[in-house]
């Protein structure tokens, strides 16, 4: 027997290990995340219609006694937003003719103050200490501000939350009035100080805010509301006056 020949080893070629398979999700878990996100669009489309809406409504209106509330947003084009501007305020006592303070305060003393900005004047009974008539007016000058509608706005705003949170008086009626001005409020209320009652009348004609206060002392029998219509009424047809003058400054 002759030598055998070795076996020759068996070279096979190199190849790379082939890649898995990719595993299948199950439909399950594919549907429930399909479910999440419809469910996520749904919500944030949600979120958007309702804040949309909510920036269209108007502000609430303001109750006598109820907490403060951003005032109503003014329309462009509202009355007060445009127009010639007030350029100087009347003579203090020379804005409610003199027959109406006769009337409201028979033989008043007079008292009065003024600068370009703000003018005040007081008439006092010389017979009670309790009744008188007081006008005072702001004014927003164009050469002191470039916005001075805008300005007397705020103001305005600020007079009127201030009335909802007035220490010291009992306030009894508190709202806006048309007719007067560009805007204006009428407020009864009685000082819990001082035994009297005031109807009072703030408004706003372009760029000056002016005040009209009646005061006299209250009922002595029966309730103080019962003078809200006459004070009121005494403070409107002063006011009324007070705006024409503006008006033609």
């Amino acid at each position: 027997m002759g030598l055998q020949r070795p076996v020759e080893p068996f070279h096979r070629p190199y190849a790379g290990p082939e890649p898995p398979a990719p595993g299948r999700r199950p439909r399950r878990l594919i549907a429930v995340l399909a479910a999440a996100v419809a469910l996520a669009a749904a919500v944030v489309a949600t979120v958007l219609v309702v804040s949309g809406g909510r920036g269209q409504e108007a502000a609430p209106r303001r109750t006598p006694g109820g907490p403060s509330q951003p005032p109503a947003a003014r329309p462009p084009g509202s009355p007060g937003s445009q127009g010639k501007v007030i350029g100087a305020l009347p003579a203090p006592c020379g804005t409610v003719a003199a027959a109406t303070v006769e009337r409201a305060v028979p033989k008043a003393a007079r008292r009065q103050s003024a600068n370009s900005t703000l003018t005040t004047c007081t008439y006092s009974s010389t017979g009670s200490a309790f009744r008188w008539l007081r006008v005072e007016a702001h004014l927003y000058a164009p050469g002191d501000t470039a916005t001075p509608v805008q300005d007397a706005e705020g103001y305005y705003d600020a007079q009127w939350a201030q009335a909802h949170d007035a220490p010291l008086v009992r306030t009894v009626t508190l709202e806006r009035r048309d007719g007067l001005g560009d805007e204006a409020y009428r407020w009864f209320k009685t000082d819990e100080g001082q035994p009297t009652v005031v109807g009072q009348v703030t408004a706003r004609v372009r760029n000056a805010v002016f005040t009209v206060s009646y005061s006299e002392q209250a009922p002595r029998r029966g309730p103080a509301d019962a003078r809200e219509r006459a004070c009121l009424d005494t403070a409107t047809a002063a006011a009324r006056e007070v705006l024409a003058a503006l008006s033609h400054s």
